[in-house]
């Protein structure tokens, strides 16, 4: 599976994963992505990530199929004294320990932070908590849509006739994921510097208060809690789906330019109108806006709609199901669906790191692996 062309610049970099669910494992997999060894390990029975279904594949969540490429897996008991020194000896060796254990559970299976510090000061030690360190509730367990909950996102998500809904895809575990990455890499560039490793923290709640950050700092301003907006933003207009003949496109006119280009294609005379001349109007007419523009794209088949807002140079995009989605050709153009070889499962996908470093992503080097997989490979003798 190896692309020499791949960009793999945490090549050398050794990870001790103690992570489990789909956050943590997120982070270590884009690691891993990267180019460290990653050593993923689970308890007796695996990560309990491995049984969210169905569906399955090859016997596994999808859940886990997606946060695991990159890894090796062995299994260590915490609850076993054994296994608790086999622990803080892979520790000990690895430049980053990581795990999304409640507040105590480190200490109580002898991982925690001064522990693995008091063997390996060069660690960088990583927490991927529910809702951080501190607080009334930083003993409570938390998931993904816990924090889409607690934190505002699910009430400005969902029809404005509905009830609030979560948004689609684990979006704070996968954010999280991104964000707890992002600091390792950081901390091992000034680590290059100092010498030193640090202790990093990071949690689900931080991440979906971040993902609100200009409802939020809008709310603190004036006082005025944001509303569910279906399609639409709250902030610019047009900016929502629109009904066509066959289905919906989105329409993105967020500039002034771009509003009269869409007059234009739909033949509207809105552009000097003075409820529609600046985007602060468009949005205090934005119920009437609306309805005016969709008596034009329901007249429309979406792909006619869609050629006729390309070649009007107006943003727009077909609202697509996944399946739709999979065979859309700029989908296929960009490479991110990838199939490859795997032991078990025929017709393997992958999803790719949505990165490319002077044309080149990171590689597939293993699929994700079996509970236990590389046990023998890891601990050899010392098991």
């Amino acid at each position: 599976m190896t692309d020499q062309r791949t960009f793999a610049p945490l090549t050398g970099v050794a990870v001790a994963d103690f992570s489990q669910n789909l956050a943590g494992p997120y982070t270590a997999q884009i690691l891993g992505d990267l180019g460290a060894d990653v050593i993923k390990v689970e308890p007796p029975g695996g990560d309990p990530a491995r049984r969210w279904g169905p569906p399955f594949i090859g016997g596994q969540s999808h859940l886990f199929q997606v946060a695991n490429r990159n890894k090796r897996s062995v299994v260590l008991d915490l609850k076993d004294e054994g296994d608790r020194v086999r622990a803080l000896e892979l520790a000990a060796e690895s430049d980053v320990v990581m795990h999304s254990l409640r507040r105590g559970a480190p200490e109580r299976l002898g991982i925690d932070y001064e522990s693995v510090r008091a063997l390996n000061p060069a660690a960088i030690y990583l927490s991927v908590t529910a809702h951080g360190d501190r607080g009334p509730l930083a003993d409570d367990p938390g998931y993904d849509p816990l924090m889409q909950a607690r934190s505002g996102l699910m009430s400005v998500t969902g029809d404005p006739n509905g009830p609030p809904a979560r948004v689609g895809t684990s979006v704070v575990d996968l954010g999280t994921g991104v964000w707890a990455a992002l600091a390792v890499v950081a901390a091992l560039a000034e680590r290059r510097e100092s010498g030193r490793g640090c202790r990093i923290e990071a949690s689900l709640l931080d991440t979906a208060l971040a993902w609100m950050s200009y409802y939020i700092t809008s709310c603190a301003a004036t006082g005025v809690a944001p509303e569910r907006m279906g399609s639409a933003l709250a902030m610019i207009a047009p900016y929502e789906a629109f009904p066509t003949s066959d289905g919906r496109v989105m329409i993105a006119a967020g500039s002034d330019a771009a509003f009269r280009r869409l007059s234009d294609a739909l033949e509207l005379d809105l552009a000097g109108d003075p409820a529609y001349r600046a985007n602060s109007n468009r949005v205090a007419s934005r119920k009437r806006l609306a309805e005016l523009i969709s008596e034009r794209t329901r007249a429309l088949s979406t792909e006619a709609l869609l050629h006729l807002m390309r070649a009007h140079r107006v943003p727009a995009a077909p609202v697509l199901g996944v399946d739709e989605a999979l065979r859309d050709a700029q989908t296929v153009a960009t490479g991110m669906i990838r199939r490859a070889p795997h032991p078990s499962i025929e017709e393997y996908v992958d999803v790719a790191m949505p990165i490319r470093w002077d044309g080149r992503r990171t590689a597939l080097r293993r699929s994700p692996p079996k509970v236990g997989e590389h046990q023998d490979e890891v601990f050899g003798r010392k098991m």
